[in-house]
């Protein structure tokens, strides 16, 4: 497991990191309207968040959750295996990434943030290790 110590925010990325919030896509905007001032399940979340060598679009620190939008770029043999990297990465931290696309958010982005906010009850869940009632009492 990589060191964790000092992985958030590295100060070589600070100027890049500033240049992508100044310059959110039209879908990370509209996400962001919808994530920012913790409104979803009072969730902190930050944007153009830097975590070891990659900048996350949206990252939930109470949660371990990344949320990434995806364009074009990322749907290409290249972009794909860039992304299968970064993914891997992040989830040896133990993170949960989230991957949508950007019209997806543009057009739908109540699904998105259904998805968001269920991935927090996952979370929680996954993380305990009491099984719950429900699901060792098969049909009763």
């Amino acid at each position: 497991m990589p060191d964790t110590n000092h992985i958030h925010n590295l100060g070589y990325q600070k100027a890049i990191r500033r240049t992508l919030r100044s310059n959110l896509t039209p879908a990370e905007a509209l996400l962001w309207k919808a994530l920012q001032r913790s409104q979803l399940a009072g969730r902190k979340f930050r944007r153009q968040h830097g975590i070891g060598p990659y900048i996350v679009d949206f990252y939930c620190s109470s949660k371990k959750l990344v949320v990434e939008l995806d364009g074009a770029g990322h749907f290409t043999a290249n972009g794909e295996a860039q992304d299968a990297e970064r993914d891997a990465y992040l989830g040896s931290l133990g993170l949960k990434v989230l991957r949508f696309e950007n019209e997806l958010c543009l057009q739908h982005i109540e699904s998105v943030l259904a998805t968001i906010e269920a991935a927090f009850q996952t979370i929680v869940l996954s993380s305990s290790t009491t099984p719950s009632p429900s699901s060792t009492e098969e049909g009763n």
